[in-house]
């Protein structure tokens, strides 16, 4: 039985930090001693002394034979997994991964377009061609949904030598779908259910909280730690259960994708936030739920704006469930677009996750308290109390990413690797897209390589950095030119 008090990687990295050694290894500073002083007046020394390589007590990432595999198999056992993998590249190498270990050249996958961006570069290393599935759209809240079971079910008639199906749980705005009935539907395919859960690495600690990726029926599951738990940044963990992943593959994957230095630091952290979760995890959610409850409903009596809620009597499979710790408000009767409202709540100390036209989406997390609580509800507060509004913000109709036809005519991985050409944006209509280009964050793909780039594509990220978002993923960010595949 395995004690989740024990912290193996912390404990490796004490003994590591305290045996006094001449240090003729990596990295260069060995041990701090050479660091600059402005990185050590920022950080402190102890920090840079845990900077350690894969030394002998220390164990190998690829293959851990001692403290490594030890925290992971503790991971596992927390999380619900049968086998846990540590991630130092984030959740981006966890999905890449999972496609190459589950696809090879032209085989198909079946998606959400509202994948994120990684999910486009695991397709361009594999040469998987992808399947996409157009999510349930809100029109008079602006988000996109999840897919719908029905909508898989009719997609996998179409497709049934699909070799995977992969989709997005939570979505950024904390909505699930109907992950249950979806894994029943691809399991009766054989194939194995991918869920890109970076937002969700909370769910497993408590019941008041969407069911966890593995417990709905997912073989593999990607997680960012750091996202919603106590987790450095970049530092992430893979699941999986059951034999519809073939386990040698996915170690050869991720030696591909993750660094073959890891960062000591970022997996000390992974070990750290699973024996905080395994110990404290139910107390730790209870406590961020009722502060997200206690702004949920404040935020709700303020004029002018508007909570994200499902009701529990109205569930569809686009729509099955919501986390509550994430808050998306509404600021369309302000006369605001989020961006704006973003911009005017860092004046005033409050910074959301992220911005959209309508909405800005607010992640509430252990690390959360009453005061940060209280400075988001004055914040949003005075946000609906700016007189005219209306006359200094104007919005346009939004034609959603959910609304623009995405034709895919050559595979994502031969666009990447084709000859192109770079065009004034007037003049790329109608031609094959040779880049990735999102609005960030979220980080969803608007035109990936080898899909037809459309006038209303166009429109609608011409209008995104109009009214201030940001294009990300292509040579020219401010979109005056984009890469197209010469003719």
């Amino acid at each position: 039985m395995l004690n989740q008090n024990q912290t193996p990687l912390i404990d490796a990295l004490k003994a590591s930090i305290s045996r006094p050694h001449a240090p003729f290894y990596t990295p260069g500073h060995k041990r701090g001693a050479g660091i600059s002083p402005i990185l050590t007046d920022l950080f402190g020394k102890d920090v840079f002394r845990a900077d350690l390589t894969e030394l002998a007590e220390l164990d190998n990432l690829f293959t851990p034979e001692s403290a490594i595999l030890t925290a992971q198999e503790l991971a596992a056992a927390a999380f619900g997994a049968e086998k846990t993998w540590f991630l130092v590249n984030g959740s981006t190498c966890g999905i890449e991964a999972a496609i190459l270990a589950t696809c090879g050249m032209n085989d198909k996958i079946i998606l959400p377009r509202n994948v994120h961006s990684s999910v486009i570069s695991g397709l361009i290393l594999s040469g998987a061609i992808p399947i996409f599935i157009h999510p349930e759209y809100d029109e008079d809240l602006d988000i996109a949904h999840s897919i719908t079971p029905e909508d898989l079910n009719t997609t996998l008639a179409k497709h049934p030598d699909a070799k995977a199906v992969l989709i997005v749980y939570p979505t950024y705005y904390g909505v699930c779908g109907d992950l249950s009935a979806i894994a029943q539907i691809t399991h009766q395919y054989h194939i194995p259910l991918i869920v890109d859960e970076a937002h969700g690495a909370h769910f497993a600690f408590h019941a008041d909280l969407p069911t966890s990726a593995l417990a709905a029926g997912a073989d593999l599951t990607i997680q960012s730690i750091h996202k919603t738990l106590g987790a450095m940044t970049q530092a992430s963990m893979l699941h999986i259960q059951g034999n519809r992943i073939n386990i040698d593959r996915l170690n050869k994957a991720l030696q591909l994708v993750q660094s073959t230095s890891p960062s000591f630091i970022l997996l000390a952290s992974l070990d750290a936030a699973r024996q905080q979760m395994a110990i404290n995890g139910q107390k730790l959610m209870s406590q961020t739920l009722q502060l997200a409850e206690g702004a949920r409903n404040e935020i709700s009596q303020i004029p002018g704006l508007s909570v994200l809620e499902i009701s529990p009597t109205f569930k569809k499979g686009g729509v099955f469930d919501l986390d509550q710790t994430r808050l998306t408000v509404n600021v369309v009767q302000l006369g605001l677009t989020g961006f704006a409202a973003e911009d005017i709540l860092n004046e005033m100390g409050v910074t959301p996750e992220f911005s959209s036209l309508q909405n800005l989406t607010f992640i509430i997390s252990l690390g959360n308290n009453q005061s940060d609580i209280d400075a988001l509800v004055q914040g949003l507060k005075k946000l609906a109390q700016i007189p005219q509004l209306t006359s200094q913000y104007k919005i346009c109709k939004y034609r959603n990413d959910a609304k623009i036809a995405h034709i895919l005519c050559i595979s994502p991985r031969e666009a990447f690797f084709a000859n192109s050409e770079t065009l004034p944006l007037e003049k790329t209509v109608d031609r094959v897209c040779a880049e990735i280009v999102c609005p960030y964050p979220p980080g969803i793909p608007v035109l990936m390589p080898g899909e037809i780039i459309t006038k209303s594509a166009l429109e609608y990220l011409l209008q995104i950095q109009s009214l201030g978002g940001f294009i990300s993923g292509c040579m020219d960010n401010k979109i005056h030119n984009l890469k197209v595949i010469k003719t």
